[in-house]
């Protein structure tokens, strides 16, 4: 019994003290980016010394990714949900509201996510491992616009529903490279809100109900 409650005690400070390297490595790769982050800086933020960064990642490579996973998996899931609201039907420029808003996150994620787009680049290896996870995005936001099929038609130019999550994906890149260059988030969020209303609607924030 003894062994159990130490046990879950190890097992509870390992999953905080991994929470708390994420969240300091967050702090640090924004402020400098990934390529300029040493091991030693993410600990001293973090108040952990280099045991107990070995201990929970091989790598900053490793922490680099669990970090982008973790990110783009809540993202994923919030999206999710905010398509999952209208039931059968899809009322589009509510959900272009409700999506806008939990896709613009703020600069320093934006910052994170860039540095990490950059070094998938270079690396085939991780590349694989993000196209897999921007895929998962994509196919959340497919499988709610094929549900609505039949209720909520599409604009026949962009082929099928996952044509039209490959769009709403561009778009967000689009925008928020944008954002990152004049950090206008107000403007950003403007502007990606018209983007996806013309892009799944007849262009005028009313759905068109004519049939592809």
């Amino acid at each position: 019994m003894a062994v159990e409650r130490t046990t879950g005690r190890v097992t509870r400070r390992r999953v905080r003290t991994r929470a708390n390297l994420l969240d300091a490595a967050f702090s640090v790769f924004a402020a400098k980016g990934f390529g300029h982050v040493s091991i030693e800086e993410v600990c001293e933020a973090a108040g952990y010394s280099r045991g107990a960064f070995y201990s929970n990642f091989s790598s900053l490579d490793e922490l680099f990714f669990a970090l982008y996973r973790e990110r783009a998996d809540l993202i994923a899931e919030q999206v999710s949900g905010a398509l999952a609201v209208d039931g059968p039907g899809l009322d589009v420029p509510a959900a272009v509201d409700r999506v806008t808003d939990v896709l613009l996150l703020d600069r320093d994620w934006l910052l994170v996510k860039t540095d990490f787009l950059v070094h998938a680049a270079r690396a085939p290896e991780v590349a694989r491992s993000l196209l897999e996870h921007r895929a998962r995005l994509r196919q959340a936001i497919a499988d709610r616009l094929a549900r609505a099929r039949g209720h909520t038609a599409l604009p026949a130019v962009l082929g099928d529903t996952d044509g039209a999550a490959h769009a709403v994906v561009a778009a967000y890149d689009g925008v928020t490279t944008q954002l990152l260059l004049d950090r206008d988030v107000e403007h950003a969020r403007a502007w990606l809100k018209q983007l996806l209303t013309a892009l799944l609607t007849d262009g005028s924030g009313t759905p068109d109900h004519r049939q592809n």
